[in-house]
């Protein structure tokens, strides 16, 4: 039996963190059922951080969700989630000028850290495209 298809979001419609877990979910449960492999919980908990990740900075930094896809990738899975922001994820100190600790900040990090593969890419509309490729088995 093949994998279920991949699970698309386009502008048109709600597309939230939680969207894209469940379309995590989705796929593996799919794909578990096709193959009878079952997942390692913790890592499938790495995978729907990062998603939860990308998706929130693209609506707190990137001007909202234009589309995400979501992809079983042999071991792995597989997230892309455009938004409307040309500027690049970066890196900020965590601490500020007077070395007080400054809220948010780690979820970039924490995706590259999950995360066995990572690229950014320009969309020819505007906006970019990260996906990521996280381990679940």
């Amino acid at each position: 039996m093949d994998a279920p298809p991949p699970v698309h979001c386009h502008g048109d419609g709600p597309c939230r963190p939680s969207d894209v877990r469940s379309a995590i979910r989705r796929a593996l449960d799919g794909r578990g059922g096709a193959t009878g492999s079952p997942y390692d919980e913790e890592a499938v908990s790495d995978a729907l951080l990062v998603a939860s990740e990308l998706t929130s900075n693209a609506i707190l930094h990137g001007g909202g969700i234009t589309d995400f896809d979501v992809d079983i990738d042999g071991r792995a899975v597989r997230v892309s989630v455009s938004d409307r922001s040309d500027r690049l994820p970066v890196v900020t100190d965590p601490l500020d000028d007077q070395g007080r600790r400054r809220p948010g900040g780690r979820g970039w990090p924490i995706v590259c850290r999950l995360a066995c593969d990572v690229r950014v890419s320009g969309l020819p509309s505007g906006g970019k495209r990260i996906t990521v490729v996280v381990p679940v088995l």
